[in-house]
């Protein structure tokens, strides 16, 4: 189990969003991390393959010549 403090602005939209959504402000919050998670996985995958000195690089041109765009 997990708790947070929250400002009271944050606390106030996150209430009027569930009231307004008819859900559980738990259910808000959980989906809100889950997608904030997913998206710094990504970021981070990203930079650790960026910063990999022996990763391979095509351009943009390639990619569209291989799709046939």
């Amino acid at each position: 189990m997990i708790s947070v403090r929250l400002d009271k602005e944050m606390e106030e939209k996150l209430e009027k969003l569930a009231k307004e959504t008819k859900r559980p402000i738990s259910s808000l919050v959980k989906e809100a991390l889950e997608n904030y998670l997913e998206d710094m996985i990504d970021y981070h995958e990203v930079m650790k393959r960026k910063n990999d000195p022996h990763r391979e690089s095509i351009t943009l041109e390639e990619i569209e010549k291989e799709l046939g765009l």
